[in-house]
């Protein structure tokens, strides 16, 4: 029930002004109008029978004066049947035009008569946040905002001291999603209040979202392991470098860098062995041997095996190995690229020096040695179409065989052959009938006396250089007699070639002065017929 002061205030003011002016006016020039002259006489009084009506702590008489004034006619608004003796609701349900006049008065809402208990705003199509201001009249019994578009969190805090509150509708706006159920203040209420009012979680959304969860979150993971699958066994080198398999190529690593193994970087083709040029994902330039073959189960863990091996292989006269590919149809061996031609080809399309040559078999025995000492069970192929170039010109054994049980008489008898055709005509290897047995037996024939008829006529050779020459090509026979059971040794070679390397780079030099014994013999040329 209002209080005897709030009523005789109202009527007080409603007297003072309803000969002055209408409602409607009186709402619209609130900002016009200036207290009675004993409007202040008066709120003391009542201050005094009453000291708990809102505005006895303000000492601001025109906002007190204006909240009178809006209560005044708030009350008619929200047809109470006696406006002069109490005020218990406000009601502006289904009032779109004047409910937000109302709620922009927040002196009104500041001064609220503690007569009100009920207050309905609903059907009104409010947008915006939550009109914070009505829960200032705390001593209200039911709050109702629905069918509404109000959005946005709910106050809850500002609930607390609302403790008479036992209606509440909150139903048909889109307020964000709370955690009402963990709120003790909400548990007065039942769900009816919160119909579609987005605080509870939507059954049908809730369903979608855990249809959702049950259905995409394995295909996720499914993706997930599908796309890890994808980098670690068809494509690591998508992957950081300290997670990669080491000296490991895929199958589709080996199409990339090759274009699909296209025709324009086939760039030779042996016995049983496709050979291509490629470029790997981090801009690496390698040469890729493919082999096509379907082999057992005994023989690929074999090969791999082997690779292991060879990717160890480090010298400056061996091809680095890379890694490897092992399939059961399909095995692959990746090596460093050389964009230097093999030794045949250039010897025959070239007219290497004296020097050059020496340079080649010195290179080559350094290599030899290296895998004699470090790998004795790698076995090599020393022919000319094998052996490598660098840029400088430096030769790189490329063609290896793990477990090669090869004797070293063998081994020396390879590198003899090699010697050979360094040292010879490569028209006279190219003119052999009878292969590598009669390319030794006629260079035999010509063996000592007659050595100019298959020394490369090409070469421009002193009387040092021919001895030299004839000296190794008497080193390469006895490494390919086998008719005898004594062949030189690895170490004996080793020691013949460098001597041989050692002394035409003394001989050469522009700092080495001949003897007077000399004077006239170690730079004269040798004309080979």
């Amino acid at each position: 029930m209002a209080s005897i002061s709030e009523t005789l205030l109202f009527f007080s003011i409603i007297l003072t002004l309803s000969r002055a002016m209408h409602s409607a006016s009186v709402v619209e020039d609130l900002n016009n109008l200036k207290p009675p002259p004993d409007f202040n006489t008066t709120i003391r009084n009542n201050c005094v029978h009453n000291p708990s009506l809102r505005y006895c702590n303000s000492s601001d008489l025109n906002e007190i004066f204006k909240s009178t004034i809006v209560a005044s006619h708030l009350c008619n608004e929200s047809r109470n049947p006696n406006c002069v003796e109490t005020f218990p609701k406000i009601d502006l349900r289904s009032r779109p035009k004047i409910a937000p006049l109302y709620l922009s008065f927040s002196f009104f809402w500041k001064y609220c008569p503690l007569s009100i208990l009920s207050i309905d705003l609903s059907n009104n199509s409010m947008k915006g946040s939550f009109p914070i201001d009505v829960l200032q009249c705390t001593q209200i019994q039911a709050l109702d905002l629905s069918h509404n578009e109000l959005t946005g969190d709910v106050p809850i805090h500002s609930f607390s001291p609302l403790t008479n509150l036992t209606l509440l509708n909150l139903s048909y706006n889109y307020f964000s999603e709370s955690t009402m159920s963990d709120t003790e203040f909400f548990k007065r209420f039942n769900a009816s209040s919160f119909i579609h009012s987005g605080l509870l979680p939507n059954q049908k959304k809730f369903t979608i979202k855990a249809i959702i969860l049950l259905v995409g979150f394995p295909i996720f993971v499914i993706l997930m392991v599908g796309c890890f699958w994808w980098l670690c066994f068809v494509r690591p080198d998508f992957l950081p470098r300290v997670f990669r398999r080491k000296n490991k190529f895929t199958l589709s690593m080996l199409k990339a860098a090759t274009d699909g193994f296209s025709r324009e970087n086939l760039v030779g083709k042996g016995e049983g062995v496709d050979m291509y040029r490629g470029v790997l994902r981090d801009g690496t330039q390698v040469r890729i041997e493919i082999y096509r073959d379907d082999i057992s189960r005994e023989s690929q863990r074999r090969f791999e095996e082997e690779c292991k091996v060879l990717v160890q292989l480090s010298h400056e006269n061996i091809v680095q190995v890379l890694g490897s590919c092992s399939r059961r149809k399909l095995r692959a061996i990746v090596t460093e690229w050389m964009e230097g031609e093999n030794v045949e080809i250039w010897l025959s399309r070239s007219a290497p020096s004296w020097k050059h040559r020496l340079k080649i078999l010195m290179g080559v025995v350094k290599g030899m040695c290296y895998l004699h000492e470090e790998w004795p069970e790698v076995g090599y192929d020393l022919r000319t179409s094998s052996v490598l170039l660098s840029d400088n010109l430096e030769p790189l054994i490329s063609r290896f065989k793990v477990g090669d049980q090869s004797s070293s008489t063998r081994k020396i008898h390879k590198f003899g052959v090699f010697l050979l055709e360094i040292v010879v005509s490569s028209r006279l290897s190219d003119e052999s009938k009878s292969g590598e047995v009669g390319f030794i037996d006629h260079i035999r024939k010509h063996y000592p006396g007659n050595l100019r008829e298959v020394i490369d006529e090409r070469m421009k050779m002193t009387e040092n250089s021919f001895d030299q020459a004839k000296q190794l090509i008497r080193l390469g026979l006895m490494c390919t007699d086998q008719s005898s059971s004594h062949h030189p040794h690895l170490s004996q070679i080793a020691d013949i070639i460098t001597r041989a390397y050692e002394s035409w780079n003394v001989l050469a030099s522009p700092t080495h002065k001949r003897s007077p014994g000399d004077r006239g013999k170690g730079h004269k040329r040798i004309q080979s017929r």
